[in-house]
């Protein structure tokens, strides 16, 4: 009898080890050091180039799309690291936006078209992280912004429209997460159709307007920071003189 007890006592830890196995498996990732984007890495590199984003084959390859968000979706960022947990929210908000367009195309002209006068289409319930259900605001506006106090992620999170900063070909990464926000920074600042002298006066996106104070009320200021020449050698020559001016915002779709 002893010897049977001890095989079924072996038997018991064995399947509450295999219990705990398959919890850990397929729960939440919550414990991970780092998030797998690699599912989206393979989308944005076969649907966008130079910003321009092919809706048609996000379409077509929606149910890639969709593993990818339910991915996210069982993911408690708040045990990430803070580089992790930034990228984390920068991809999510850039991943559910493009769901959010596939609700309309095609036959969709802009984004702001699946809004109502009573609800933008940031305003909507539809992102699903961690058990909750949040709208593409709460992400910018709750987490991003407050949380990180980056005025770089406005250059990462893509709203879909001509005059948004383009969205990237290849998703972010808490381990490369600083490099790849200077570089969108950058490149958006350096940007011929983002920019415009005239006299002393810098035309610069309305981002700068909409969001003021991430920039400490200094376009030109942050400007200076990533401007390369012939920027640069403008704002150096303009000095304080200098008037900032806000571009019209093209809200049209950034289809391919």
């Amino acid at each position: 009898m002893k010897r049977f007890a001890g095989v079924g006592l072996v038997a018991l830890v064995g399947f509450v080890c295999f219990l705990v196995a398959s919890f850990l498996a397929y729960s939440p990732v919550a414990a991970a050091d780092t998030v797998d984007h690699s599912v989206f890495g393979d989308l944005l590199g076969k649907y966008v180039e130079n910003g321009r984003v092919d809706y048609a084959g996000f379409k077509a390859d929606q149910a890639k799309l969709d593993q990818y968000l339910s991915y996210l979706e069982k993911i408690n960022p708040e045990t990430l690291s803070r580089n992790e947990q930034f990228a984390f929210y920068i991809n999510a908000y850039n991943a559910w936006t493009i769901k959010l367009v596939l609700t309309g195309y095609p036959g969709l002209k802009s984004i702001k078209d699946l809004g109502s006068i009573l609800q933008s289409p940031w305003s909507k319930e539809f992102v699903r992280i961690n058990g909750k259900t949040l709208t593409l605001d709460d992400i910018e506006q709750k987490i991003l912004r407050p949380r990180f106090k980056d005025p770089r992620v406005h250059f990462a999170i893509n709203c879909a429209s001509k005059s948004c900063p383009p969205l990237n070909s290849e998703p972010y990464r808490g381990a490369t997460l600083d490099a790849q926000l200077d570089k969108v920074t950058r490149d958006f600042v350096n940007g011929s159709k983002n920019y415009r002298l005239e006299g002393d006066s810098l035309w610069v996106s309305s981002i700068f307007k909409w969001y003021a104070e991430d920039f400490n009320n200094d376009p030109a200021g942050f400007c200076r920071i990533y401007a390369e020449a012939p920027l640069r050698k403008a704002l150096d020559e303009i000095g304080n003189r200098i008037k900032i001016k806000y571009l019209d915002y093209d809200w049209s779709l950034n289809g391919a």
